[in-house]
Parts: structure tokens; sequence; C-alpha cells
């Protein structure tokens, strides 16, 4: 009489120990989550009274008519309606997308270019790292003032001796609706590329070099090999960097406050700059309302689009 074997029954498999102590504040302080929690703690406190507290106070602010002077009234959205009624936004938001849109097309490829030449440099490597950051070490204030000289309308400006010897006439740049923007665009260009250019060079030493060797074995040349290697290889650091200079660009104030104040003719107003003029330039004390209502709209813009921008990268840097 033969048997039938019976089937051994699995045992039951337990959930991990990381997920049993899940939710368990006890298990979590026992295994060192407590001492973990002491030693941040320093910077938690640090983190809240410097960056969230000014952020909250902020977003308080944009529903009050204040001064900080006389004691704030409560206003509802009526600084928001304010802002969006101002005439001057609409010319303010166009001159800073405006702005970013050069800073991209200028600022972005430029600082990858240079990187990526001067990491086929044999010698004097170095040399040329520290030429290209020294743009950023120059305090910006005394940048802006030394091409505010460059920028010398008159014919013995610095820019405009050299366009005599090329027969071209001197040109007006920041006295100009025209080429007052553009101009703020190179001047910002040539004194950020350098951290960009140093980041683009830490990541080409990531750029395994066998796949350079096998680009060169398969025929390829230097632009081949940049755009079938280098590029796809960088591609995460690339979105960061695009990211970043967005956000930056459209943050920009300092070029339009130090050159030209806003002008001419309002060409160089950006958000950021109408910020500053409903805070400093408007009534007694400024009114510091409609100032932070636009800042806390300016913020829900770029973490809007920031977030966006990382749900349609995210696939790409990763594969």
């Amino acid at each position: 009489m033969t048997t039938t074997p019976q089937l051994s029954e699995k045992p039951a498999v337990s959930a991990p120990v990381s997920q049993r102590r899940r939710g368990n504040p006890v298990t979590w302080a026992k295994s060192g989550g407590g001492s973990t929690l002491l030693f941040a703690l320093p910077m938690i406190l640090v983190f809240t009274i410097f960056s969230w507290r000014p952020i909250i106070s902020s977003v308080v602010m944009s529903f009050q008519k204040t001064n900080l002077i006389d004691t704030p009234t409560w206003v509802g959205f009526d600084n928001f309606t304010a802002v969006l009624n101002d005439p001057l936004l609409g010319t303010a938001v166009l001159n800073t997308l405006y702005f970013a849109l050069l800073a991209l097309i200028l600022g972005f490829p430029i600082p990858l270019i240079m990187a990526v030449l001067m990491s086929e440099v044999r010698r004097g490597k170095g040399l040329y790292s520290a030429l290209a950051y020294l743009p950023v070490v120059i305090p910006p204030v005394v940048a802006v003032l030394l091409w505010k000289i460059f920028y010398d309308a008159s014919p013995n400006g610095v820019f405009n001796v050299v366009l005599g010897y090329l027969g071209i006439p001197p040109q007006p740049w920041l006295q100009s609706p025209d080429q007052a923007m553009p101009a703020l665009v190179i001047e910002a260009t040539w004194a950020a590329a350098g951290g960009s250019i140093i980041i683009y060079l830490a990541a080409l030493l990531i750029v395994p070099p066998e796949l350079y060797d096998a680009a060169e074995v398969d025929g390829a040349g230097i632009l081949k090999k940049i755009w079938h290697v280098t590029l796809p290889q960088m591609r995460g650091v690339l979105f960061v960097m695009l990211i970043l200079q967005i956000i930056a660009t459209a943050q920009v104030f300092l070029e339009p406050f130090l050159f030209t104040g806003g002008g001419p003719t309002n060409s160089t107003v950006t958000v950021l700059l109408l910020i500053y003029r409903y805070a400093f330039q408007n009534s007694l004390g400024g009114n510091y309302g409609m100032a932070t209502a636009l800042s806390v709209m300016l913020a829900l813009v770029l973490a809007g689009l920031s977030w966006f921008y990382f749900r349609i990268t995210n696939r790409w840097s990763t594969s």
C-alpha cells in the first residue's frame, strides 16, 4: 500500500524587522532614534527659527496691510488683488521671462562648453579653473560697478572703443530699452558661469574613460563623443543645473537694481525689483503686505514649476 506524500506547508513569511519596527516609537527610540533626534535637534531649531518662522510670518503678512510701523490690519486677499491689478506686474513678469530666456540661451550652454574644453587641456587645468572661477570671487556690487564703466555709452567707453576698432558706431547699452536687458544678461552670465564650470568639471570626472575609448574605436570625433557619451552620462547633473538656473534667473534683482534701477522706461523691471518697490519705494515705510503677497505668489509659481520639472525629468535621469 502506497501512501501519498503530503505536501509540506510553507512557513509563513514574516515581515522584515524594519517593517515590524516601523511605527513603534519605543522601539525606534531604543534602536538609536532618540540619540539621532538629539543630535539633529539644534539644527532643527536653527532651521525653524531662521527659515520656517520667516516664511510663516511672510505668509501671514501677505494678508495684512502693514508698513512695520503702524499696527497691522487684516485685509484678506486685498493685497493679492492689488498686486494682480497693478499694470506694472505684467511688464515685470515679461521682463523676468525675457531675462530668464536670454540667460538660458547664453548662461546654460557656455559653461558646459567651457568645462568640456578645459577637461581636454593637458596642462594648466588648475590655472584655467581658477581664472574661470575668478568672477564668482569678485563681490557682485564691485563687478556691477566695473561693468557699468564698460557699458559707458560715450565713444570713450570700453566696449564702444572696441567696437570702434571694428568700424561699429558707439552703442547706448544701458540707456537703450532694447539693449539694456541683453547687457544685463551678459554681465550676469560672466559673473555666474564660474560656479557652473567647476560643477561640470567635477561631473566630467565620473564619466568612464573606457566609453571614450570605445567611441574613438568606432571612429567618433570630438562632437560625437560629447553628444553620445558626455551628455548622456551627465544628464542628471544637467537637469539639476537647469532647474537651479531657472529659479535663479526668475529671482534676478541685483543687476536691474544696480545697473538701471528698472529703466529705461521700465524695460528692466523684474518681479523682485517690483517687490522691492512695494516694500521700500511707496508710502511711508512701504507696503510690506503687497510685497509679501507678490513674494508668496512667486514662491508658489517656482514651487509648482520645480515639481513639474522634476516630475517630467525623473524618468529621463534614471533610465
